[in-house]
């Protein structure tokens, strides 16, 4: 029986990296009219119309009974209407972010999603984050455990390797695993769940296996991948829509007037293992 060379990608997510192709990839491809009546987003801002590019006063907002009596308020360019946006935006994060060491990764996603350039984005705390909720998984459903309980019952014990034949048996049981995501309690709070949140693509990949006298040390990698973007699906939910929060983030990247880039968010952890032949896992 031969043996299985390393690095091995163990596992793959159905939904692939780098899918550009996704509905919350996309920007600008709606109009006023299907905003308003196919999304009631009509309400977007308490500052200004970007419908009508105007600033906001008592007497011009969308839901008050003095609407249109006295005026249509300043006019904007829509540079300073979309930065405005931007700005009730930040302030707004802070009900999702107020909590932890990562609750300031909102406003730097945000501030780079008002680049405009699309182009991925990398930050070493979101990487320290994954790390830790892959770490600190206890489940039975843990990633991790899933590796672990693989190389004990398929590895060659009595002669140090892990055989070939065996390669997909860790993809079989990491179909059954639970893959990293922030969707706890905390995360509500703390930054994670309003800038990733569940997850969009997974790869694991076992960089090395060492397998020696009931001993074995493997060294584990995580690329994982969420979009920084909404569909339709997301904003037709009352518990998204609900919020102000999100209309203005929608608005902002679906609305073609605007039409602000989503981009991928990348993220990577190296961990590495320990164990024995006959650890109770």
């Amino acid at each position: 029986m031969s043996l299985l060379h390393f690095p091995f990608k163990v596992f793959t997510s159905a939904n692939r990296l780098d899918d550009y192709a996704a509905d919350d990839m996309r920007y600008g491809d709606l109009d006023e009219m299907f905003l308003k009546r196919h999304l009631n987003l009509v309400d977007i801002s308490s500052r200004v119309n970007p419908y009508t590019l105007t600033a906001l006063t008592a007497f011009n907002q969308p839901q008050s009974r003095f609407y249109g009596m006295h005026g249509h308020g300043t006019r904007l360019s829509r540079q300073a209407c979309a930065e405005i946006l931007f700005d009730e935006f930040r302030h707004l994060a802070g009900a999702f972010s107020w909590v932890g060491p990562y609750r300031h990764l909102i406003l730097r996603m945000i501030e780079h999603m008002q680049k405009n350039n699309g182009a991925p984005y990398y930050d070493i705390q979101l990487n320290r984050a994954l790390k830790e909720q892959i770490v600190n998984d206890g489940s039975d459903g843990s990633t991790l455990k899933k590796i672990k309980t693989v190389v004990q019952k398929f590895a060659n014990w009595d002669e140090n390797y892990f055989p070939a034949d065996s390669k997909y048996e860790f993809d079989t049981l990491l179909r059954s695993s639970v893959l990293p995501k922030f969707v706890r309690h905390r995360d509500k709070i703390n930054g994670l769940g309003i800038t990733v949140h569940d997850i969009w693509a997974t790869q694991i990949m076992i960089k090395s296996l060492r397998i020696d006298q009931g001993h074995y040390h493997a060294v584990v990698h995580y690329k994982v991948q969420d979009h920084f973007g909404l569909d339709q699906a997301d904003i037709r939910q009352f518990k998204y829509w609900h919020f102000r929060f999100f209309r203005i983030w929608f608005v902002l990247q679906r609305y073609h007037q605007f039409a602000y880039k989503p981009f991928m968010t990348n993220m990577e952890a190296t961990i590495e293992i320990n164990g024995k032949r006959h650890d109770k896992i």
